[in-house]
């Protein structure tokens, strides 16, 4: 059985090719060929355990994950797990890696390709609202995705600002965009074309107005439970339909839920992004156009990017053998 790490994992693939990853996993969900169960999400408290089991052709994996918002106060991860991978055969494990990195790079993957395919190309300026550990990755992977040349970051909490630029910047190595710190969401909204939020809000964060948000490309992705919500309801004034990745984000984000609830969304209007990949013609968004993905995120992207991270350790002799 291989052991994998953080350091492990980042010498075994670039962030390209976990975007690329994380879109043949949104291609494969309008297939058959997979079984992924519903997430099992057990709240204790204010603690949640999340349980992600998936099976493709030649094996499965099961990603579990804790979310402990206190964490942040004691200078510990927010999220932490594991991630097996099993043999299909047999269900012999074969690998067990560090699930918080995984899901930073795959949930980071999930907006970058988001971006990729419902923004302009010529964008040049993003905003990343929750300057957390996954708004790095959406700062890392908006960067791969486009030409960035400017990041906006907005976070409510007092935050080491020099210490998260240099992290960001040695991340993403020679020809990083500028970093600018916003003292509000609208100062970040007016420079930003391409604004990610990336929070535990359990209400909209930016305001109910869209004339600020109008012609944009809105990336959604720290909403995973019914009560919480990032977007406005303005949202729904300006774009045709949104994309996520699983029907189910209907049920379980209130970026969802809550405007369907009250009437203000209707369902039809939610699209599947594999749905969008699998048609030949993918135009991107006119000027002016506005546009909006929701990621929930999914057991079957962790197995793809696992895999990929595995198949890539074993070449390259990454990683602790051990027998148990």
């Amino acid at each position: 059985m291989l052991i994998l790490n953080e350091n492990d994992m980042r010498r075994t693939v670039s962030y390209g090719q976990v975007m690329d990853k994380v879109e043949e996993a949104f291609r494969l969900v309008c297939g058959s060929d997979f079984f992924m169960p519903e997430r099992s999400v057990i709240a204790s408290g204010g603690n949640t355990l999340i349980y992600m089991p998936c099976f493709l052709p030649g094996g499965f994996g099961t990603k579990c994950l804790t979310v402990f918002p206190e964490n942040t106060g004691k200078g510990l991860p927010y999220i932490d797990g594991l991630m097996l991978l099993n043999d299909g055969e047999s269900g012999k494990t074969q690998a067990i890696m560090d699930a918080k990195y995984l899901t930073g790079l795959r949930t980071g993957a999930a907006g970058g390709v988001s971006i990729r395919n419902f923004s302009r190309a010529d964008c040049k300026s993003a905003g990343v609202i929750g300057a957390g550990r996954q708004g790095f990755f959406q700062a890392i992977y908006a960067s791969v995705a486009r030409n960035i040349e400017d990041i906006f970051f907005f976070d409510i909490a007092p935050k080491d600002w020099g210490a998260y630029f240099e992290s960001l910047a040695r991340d993403l190595g020679g020809g990083a965009p500028e970093f600018h710190v916003c003292a509000t969401v609208e100062e970040l909204l007016e420079n930003s074309e391409i604004v990610i939020a990336a929070t535990p809000a359990t209400s909209p964060v930016m305001p109910d107005d869209a004339g600020l948000m109008r012609g944009k490309c809105f990336v959604a992705i720290g909403s995973y439970k019914p009560h919480m919500r990032e977007m406005p309801d303005a949202i729904w004034e300006l774009v045709d339909c949104a994309y996520t990745e699983l029907a189910f984000a209907m049920e379980e984000s209130g970026d969802f839920s809550q405007p369907i609830a009250d009437r203000v969304l209707r369902k039809e209007r939610v699209k599947l992004i594999g749905e969008w990949l699998a048609q030949e013609s993918r135009p991107l968004p006119a000027p002016g156009e506005t546009t909006f993905f929701k990621t929930v995120g999914m057991g079957l992207a962790d197995l793809c990017v696992g895999r990929l991270i595995y198949e890539r350790a074993l070449e390259l002799g990454v990683g602790q053998e051990v027998e148990i």
